[in-house]
């Protein structure tokens, strides 16, 4: 078992596929929550057509809201990234739709690809980032619904590349390092 799962006590749900149901009209527990985002994954009509790529700033779009739930999209363009977050009092599963994206803790770093799902509980910290060259685009259902969305102060990813670049880890691009 995962020592960064949120689910210890049961185990993580996504590694017990016989436990989780059918999408619901009006989902209330997280095997719910992660079957109604599998079920819109799996209907590529229902937010292909809606994605759009800002290589300025963070796209998003709320597709669905519920009782006591919200569904957001988000397209992320190669080197955007959320910095370092929770989501308050609100629960989610997210799940990456298209192409790859990065998630970090403070104890774990996760590539996560086209299917991939995380469950998270009230609190739970981290990052996600796009580290590759394509685009990618995600499926974010909150519960409750997001209300607000606290940054934490630990290094971002993009932090951390600049400060390792500035330290000399990572060779100048430009091959000037040095001159």
């Amino acid at each position: 078992m995962n020592s960064d799962s949120d689910l210890q006590i049961a185990g993580d749900i996504l590694d017990v596929p016989h436990l989780l149901q059918a999408p619901c009209e009006h989902p209330s527990t997280v095997a719910e929550f992660v079957g109604l985002a599998r079920s819109i994954a799996a209907d590529r009509a229902q937010w292909a057509h809606l994605v759009r790529y800002d290589a300025t700033t963070r796209w998003y779009h709320r597709l669905r809201t519920g009782p006591g739930y919200e569904v957001w999209l988000l397209s992320w363009v190669p080197g955007q990234g959320s910095g370092p977050h929770d989501h308050g009092p609100s629960s989610g599963v997210l799940t990456v739709l298209d192409g790859e994206l990065t998630e970090r803790t403070e104890r774990a770093t996760r590539a996560l690809g086209a299917g991939a799902q995380r469950v998270f509980a009230p609190g739970y910290a981290h990052e996600v980032v796009n580290d590759t060259l394509e685009p990618a685009v995600s499926l974010h259902v909150y519960f409750p619904g997001l209300t607000e969305m606290p940054m934490h102060p630990w290094p971002s990813a993009v932090e951390a590349h600049t400060a390792a670049q500035c330290a000399g880890a990572f060779p100048d691009p430009a091959g000037a390092a040095g001159a």
